[in-house]
């Protein structure tokens, strides 16, 4: 499904760095650094604002006296910030953890991404350690990105079962979307899509009128308010409303349901590197999966527990779109968004 060329590890030194190679770091040392440096900035696109201040925070309270500065935006807008950070020679974010993997190698082409391999890389299960590329980014969550609807107001049997579903008439302004500009699973979302069926679907979409925010959160939050009746979105979001008994129902189309890979690097110019190993070194580790799965993101690793009626992977019928096709795709399909739907 994936496809990156893979590199040998190289070795990464730096004045107050320790030294990173492929026998990694001694992590108790790595910690006594990372305590000096007492913060980590983490730009981060993969959950909402309030799930990613609770890792933050979960972070901290397994390493106190280290804080996790959280600045939470969607995957665009994320690495439109960071590359402005680059321009202006003004580095602000330590760890960089969005939604479209083709920024990656982009980065990685500038010499924008420090070289670490942190321990948990070995615990990925095989088909997300073949989307890393080893010493630069690793894919630290997955999302799945589904339909959902209100279930107060929609039936069980009347509630889309495919994508093609939502092109019926009957769901004439009732359709909430977020936008390719601005989120990264919705622009891999698009992209998938588009490879499906072709740029029709999109324009058959949008005489149905849809309500178009910014993030792919934003479908969740008018649905579950009723003032859309459905909509694509993370599953992440979506099950957490499903444990909080909101009037919120996911559905797995028939057709794919798209998988947003969520990679994490460490840029090359940390303000605060070692932190920022550290911080790598818990991300790719087993307590984040579980925290990231117990809030229902896609598991990483294997062993995880799923709950809520959210499915494994392994029995979806998944949308794909190579890493190379999402770099040439998001460029064009926001494009096409914007002349077909007008913003």
């Amino acid at each position: 499904m994936w496809t990156l060329s893979r590199r040998g590890l190289l070795v990464a030194t730096g004045a107050g760095l320790l030294p990173t190679t492929g026998a990694r770091a001694n992590l108790a040392d790595l910690e006594a650094e990372a305590r000096k440096e007492a913060t980590v900035t983490w730009y981060i696109a993969q959950f909402d604002s309030e799930t990613a201040e609770r890792m933050g925070r979960a972070f901290s309270a397994r390493y106190p006296g280290i804080r996790v500065s959280v600045i939470r935006t969607t995957g665009q807008v994320a690495y439109e910030r960071l590359l402005q950070d680059m321009k202006n020679n003004a580095p602000q974010c330590d760890v960089f953890s969005s939604t479209d993997i083709a920024q990656y190698p982009a980065l990685k082409a500038r010499g924008a991404l420090a070289v670490y391999r942190p321990t948990g890389a070995d615990g990925l299960m095989p088909a997300f350690q073949a989307v890393a590329d080893p010493g630069y980014f690793y894919p630290s969550t997955a999302i799945s990105h589904m339909i959902i609807y209100n279930s107060q107001k929609v039936a069980a049997a009347d509630a889309p079962k495919s994508w093609l579903d939502l092109l019926d008439p009957k769901w004439k302004g009732r359709i909430a979307t977020g936008h390719p500009a601005f989120s990264g699973c919705t622009g891999v979302w698009v992209v998938a899509l588009k490879k499906l069926y072709g740029w029709e679907y999109f324009e058959k979409l949008a005489k149905n009128n849809p309500r178009i925010g910014r993030s792919g959160n934003d479908p969740v939050t008018l649905v579950n308010a009723g003032e859309a009746l459905v909509g694509p979105a993370p599953g992440s979001t979506t099950f957490q409303q499903v444990d909080k008994g909101n009037p919120i129902a996911p559905v797995y189309p028939t057709d794919g349901t798209g998988l947003c890979i969520g990679p994490v690097a460490i840029m090359a110019n940390a303000p605060h590197p070692n932190a920022a190993r550290l911080f790598m070194e818990w991300l790719l580790g087993e307590e984040f999966a579980k925290f990231a799965t117990a809030l229902h993101g896609d598991p990483v690793r294997p062993g995880m527990t799923l709950t809520s009626g959210q499915r494994s992977l392994e029995t979806v019928k998944l949308l794909t779109a190579s890493v190379a096709e999402i770099a040439k795709g998001i460029p064009e399909v926001v494009e096409q968004w914007r002349e077909t739907f007008g913003n």
